[in-house]
């Protein structure tokens, strides 16, 4: 189905509102807003962020690095609500001029250090703690193949099918079936990598596991869109083992409760500033009765 009532001007322009669920914080130009200082807390790890799959893919990185005992992962998580356009003050649009989350700013460097871009923040925290990137270079290599896959595939997921599917304000079959055909594709590729190997790079746990997770696992989980049944999610066995399997690690557990707004009150931490914040949110879960 199309819309037979438009016709693209020679130069388009930009007319609010725009329709959609975003309307009121899409814009066609970047900057501040308002002005608005970025809180800052008692670690060295500020993130400002959101429980998105892109945010929940760093607050996931940070849960595990605790896990193995860096004390120097320790964070503060400052939620930033996107529907009400947090991203466009002044202080988060200095630690992100793009005003998209998640951005990290270490303290614990000589300057503060900025880090924008939830795949760069994976690597510089797995580069910063030896951790979740092999060092071997093959194995280094077939870990950031996935993880910039990740990177340029996901906005068909989330901004193609998921925009058309779920939240646009005219329901278009064309857009629709466009971007369902790329998910699925998607989804096969993960499928078929899973097929010989435990996790996305191989053998072992890595960022790239970390990345994908939220989108595509959220995806086969059933989390995404309302969309399972529409995907035929069911049809992607390893990729479901998989998805489950990553699921369950108690640091992805931990992870995907922060900065999260919705759900269940055992499954929400608008905001992290030390560890008891997450475990007083465990001790709410009725599965740990």
């Amino acid at each position: 189905m199309s819309d037979p009532t438009y016709t693209p001007p020679k130069v388009w322009t930009w007319e609010q509102p725009s329709g959609g669920q975003f309307a009121n914080i899409n814009r066609p130009i970047s900057g501040s807003t308002h002005e608005k200082d970025r809180p800052v807390g008692k670690h060295p790890l500020q993130l400002y962020s959101l429980a998105t799959p892109n945010g929940v893919k760093v607050t996931v990185m940070l849960e595990e690095l605790l896990a193995l005992g860096h004390k120097g992962a320790e964070y503060d998580a400052w939620l930033i609500k996107i529907n009400e356009g947090d991203q466009f003050s002044s202080g988060f649009v200095e630690a992100n001029p793009n005003s998209k989350i998640p951005a990290l700013v270490d303290h614990s460097t000589e300057t503060p250090t900025r880090v924008f871009e939830s795949g760069s923040i994976l690597l510089y925290l797995a580069e910063k703690f030896g951790e979740f990137l092999p060092k071997d270079p093959a194995k280094r290599t077939e870990t950031l193949n996935w993880l910039f896959w990740q990177m340029g595939s996901a906005p068909y997921l989330g901004g193609g099918f998921g925009h058309f599917y779920a939240y646009a304000p005219e329901k278009y079959q064309y857009p629709i079936d466009r971007f369902a055909m790329e998910a699925k594709r998607q989804l096969d590729v993960l499928d078929k990598a899973l097929a010989d190997r435990p996790y996305i790079a191989g053998d072992d746990y890595t960022i790239a596991d970390m990345a994908i997770f939220p989108w595509y696992g959220g995806m086969v989980l059933g989390r995404a869109y309302d969309a399972a049944e529409f995907l035929s999610v069911h049809e992607y066995k390893n990729l479901l083992a998989w998805a489950q399997k990553i699921d369950a690690r108690p640091a992805v557990i931990r992870g995907r409760k922060v900065n999260r707004t919705w759900g269940e009150d055992h499954e929400q931490l608008p905001e992290r500033h030390d560890a008891a914040d997450l475990d007083a949110k465990a001790a709410l879960d009725p599965a740990a009765e």
